[in-house]
């Protein structure tokens, strides 16, 4: 691992310890930096704010098994795999979730599925208006969800999460996932 990456980690690792006793929101730069052993200047050139750190982490932890969905995970197998992660890191998620910020990891988290679940639409066929709105309506749905969900205490499994989740999904954004699906057991 390269210098800048290990740089990163070490950061992260900072503000998670801190994110177990601290709000998010409530955590200074000055504290991360402090707890890493570095300085402002080394967090302000490898991100925008303590936000794009939050951000960057996730995407390390939990996008990658988002980005495998549809290539060797199903969507359910990909939520599931997700939640786990989610689960077992629970203070970062919790803490993360609670932020109340314009940049926070539930707009990040949207941004990112909306994005991944429109390309795969586009991929397959048109991304017409309606199917648009409907996947954005989704996206939004599922990401409320799973926020509850963590800031309860995550007390459902994964697998019965991933099933609502699956669930809550309306049927033409779900046969735009899965085009060869049986109508029949929506």
């Amino acid at each position: 691992m390269e210098f800048q990456e290990r740089t990163k980690y070490a950061l992260a690792t900072a503000v998670k310890e801190l994110m177990k006793t601290t709000p998010l929101d409530k955590i200074t730069v000055s504290e991360i930096v402090a707890h890493c052993g570095t300085t402002r200047q080394t967090l302000y050139r490898n991100f925008k704010d303590k936000y794009d750190l939050v951000n960057w982490y996730f995407d390390k932890i939990v996008q990658k098994t988002i980005r495998q969905m549809g290539l060797s995970l199903t969507i359910e197998e990909g939520l599931i795999k997700k939640l786990k992660l989610m689960k077992e890191d629970c203070y970062f998620f919790i803490s993360a979730f609670s932020s109340s910020d314009y940049n926070s990891l539930l707009r990040y988290d949207y941004e990112c599925i909306y994005h991944f679940f429109r390309e795969i639409i586009r991929k397959r066929g048109t991304v017409t208006e309606d199917i648009d709105m409907l996947l954005q309506y989704y996206c939004r749905s599922a990401l409320d969800m799973t926020g509850d969900w963590v800031l309860h205490g995550m007390r459902q499994s994964p697998e019965y999460m991933a099933s609502l989740l699956i669930d809550l999904m309306p049927q033409k954004i779900y046969l735009c996932l899965y085009p060869l699906a049986d109508t029949e057991s929506f």
